[in-house]
Parts: structure tokens; C-alpha cells; sequence
């Protein structure tokens, strides 16, 4: 009896040990043992992130890899919510504009492409069948939406998501003028909160951010060099202003659109029925009915 009672409080203790290691599963799909990335894709439902960032400078005060530690320390804190695998460190995207200024690392448009696609073909392979691209840099927002179209030009057994942007928080003080796009006043509450020891707001001032306006067209006539004409220094606002408390509410905001955009994405059933249906229709498209 003693003997039974021994082996039956050795098995609760090893259930126990088990329901504990599932419940403390790392996010993070580089942290995973192999045996653990299967519990991983369990309990994501199938569900991964893709944190996308960028290599470039980020005025003269804040870190090259700006974007990718926000989007990063974003997808981390949103998965502690609503769990999902977290894909490592991705920055390959669009930043054309940025190569004259040290440290960019700027690929091709096609490599872009075909790099991403081989990284949700791979993820996909591995059970990731519904991959939300979290996007952490302005240069990819008309990028990602096109990949994710992409996805139509041929058949997929997964789904590509595309997150980006969330609701925009108060301004905390005075309201600036000018623009305030790229290590200004907001990005850079952002890292005050995601990484505060890579900040160096005394050297916020030693460029300008200000809109140089060194081209002159309508609104709705577009020319790549329209950054560079306007903020040369590859810099836009004015970082020196930024408060820890400011950026506590926009990144907070931005964990709650992650996290709403997880739930929302493990609960839809449609999209890859579609994608189906639409994928054996543009086969025969003289066969569709009008």
C-alpha cells in the first residue's frame, strides 16, 4: 500500500511539474526546446508573431535598432496576455531612404520579398498557420499590406496577418508643432519605457528634426526622395521633449492593439476558408459566377 501510495504521489508531483512547464512556456520560439515548440504551437493555437523592426538611425540620440526593440518589448508584453510564439529578431525590410546615414542596413526590394515569404513558408511548416506580421517601422506600411496581398498570387495552406498602429494616446503637456514622426518627442517615450538605458536625451538637440522643405508638390504627387528632402538628418520632431509618462500610455496602447489583434486572429475561422474557395476560382475564372 505504502509502495502504490508512493508511486501515485510521484506521478501527481510529475502532472504537476507538467501543467507547471506548460504554464511558464516561453514566448520567445528561440527559447523553446524542440519538445516544448510543439506544446508552443498547442497552446498558440498556431498563432505566431512576427515583430518586424529595422536597422537604421534614429537621430542622434537614440539606438539603430529602435523600431525592432519596441516592436519587440511590445510582442513580448502582449503575449504574456494572450500567449502566441514570438519569431526572433526580423529587420529586413524597407529603408531605402536612410542608406546615407550609418549603420542602415538596406535590402533590395526583391530580397525583401523573397526573404519574407521563405520566413512565413518556414514558420507555416513548423504549424505557425496563422502568422501576424506586428510592424514596428513607418517604412514598411505600405510593404507589409502588399506581402500580405502577395499572399493570392499562389496557394497557401496558412494565413498572413498584417498589425500595425493602435489608438493614439494623449499628448501629455503642450502640443508641439511640426511633424513628429521619427525620434521625436513620441518615439522617443517610447524607448524611455522599452529600453531607458540606450537613450541619451542630451544629445537630442546636436541635430535638427525640423521639416526642411526642400521639395515643393501637391499633396498627392509622390517622389522617393520626399523624406530625404524633408529631414535630411534622417530625423523628424524633437526628441529632447520626450517623458517617461508619455510613453507608458503609447506603448501600453500598443500592447492592447497586439493583444486584441491575437484574440481576434485565433478566433477567425474564415480567412483561410477563403483563401481556399478564391484559390480554386481563380483556376477557372471563365467558371465564376456573375
Amino acid at each position: 500500500m505504502r509502495r502504490y501510495l508512493c508511486s501515485l504521489c510521484l506521478l501527481l508531483i510529475s502532472l504537476a511539474n507538467a501543467a507547471l512547464g506548460q504554464n511558464k512556456l516561453s514566448p520567445k520560439w528561440e527559447e523553446l526546446t524542440a519538445a516544448e515548440f510543439r506544446d508552443a504551437i498547442a497552446k498558440s493555437q498556431g498563432t505566431c508573431l512576427l515583430p518586424f523592426g529595422i536597422l537604421e538611425k534614429h537621430g542622434p540620440h537614440l539606438p539603430l535598432g529602435t523600431d525592432l526593440l519596441n516592436v519587440r518589448y511590445v510582442a513580448e508584453h502582449a503575449a504574456r496576455q494572450e500567449y502566441a510564439i514570438i519569431f526572433p529578431e526580423y529587420y529586413f525590410g524597407q529603408i531605402s531612404e536612410a542608406r546615407h546615414e550609418a549603420g542602415t542596413v538596406a535590402y533590395s526590394a526583391d530580397m525583401q520579398m523573397k526573404l519574407l515569404q521563405a520566413t512565413t513558408d518556414e514558420m507555416a511548416r513548423n504549424g505557425c498557420k496563422k502568422v501576424i506580421i506586428v510592424n514596428g517601422h513607418g517604412g514598411n506600411e505600405d510593404f507589409l499590406p502588399y506581402f500580405a496581398q502577395s499572399q493570392l498570387d499562389s496557394p497557401h495552406d496558412y494565413v498572413v496577418y498584417v498589425q500595425w498602429g493602435h489608438e493614439a494616446t494623449k499628448k501629455i503637456g503642450a502640443e508641439k508643432e511640426g511633424p513628429d514622426w521619427h525620434a521625436g518627442e513620441t518615439e522617443t517615450s517610447n524607448v524611455l519605457v522599452t529600453h531607458p538605458d540606450l537613450v541619451h536625451i542630451d544629445r537630442a538637440k546636436d541635430e535638427s528634426g525640423a521639416d526642411q522643405k526642400r521639395v515643393k508638390l501637391p499633396d498627392n504627387v509622390y517622389t522617393g526622395i520626399w523624406w530625404y528632402a524633408r529631414f535630411p538628418n534622417h530625423y523628424s520632431g524633437d526628441g529632447s521633449t520626450a517623458t517617461k509618462e508619455q510613453g507608458e500610455a503609447d506603448i501600453q496602447s500598443w500592447i492592447n492593439a497586439v493583444v486584441r489583434a491575437i484574440r481576434a486572429v485565433k478566433a477567425d475561422d474564415e480567412s483561410l476558408k477563403l483563401q481556399y474557395e478564391f484559390y480554386e476560382k481563380s483556376r477557372h475564372p471563365l467558371d465564376t459566377a456573375h
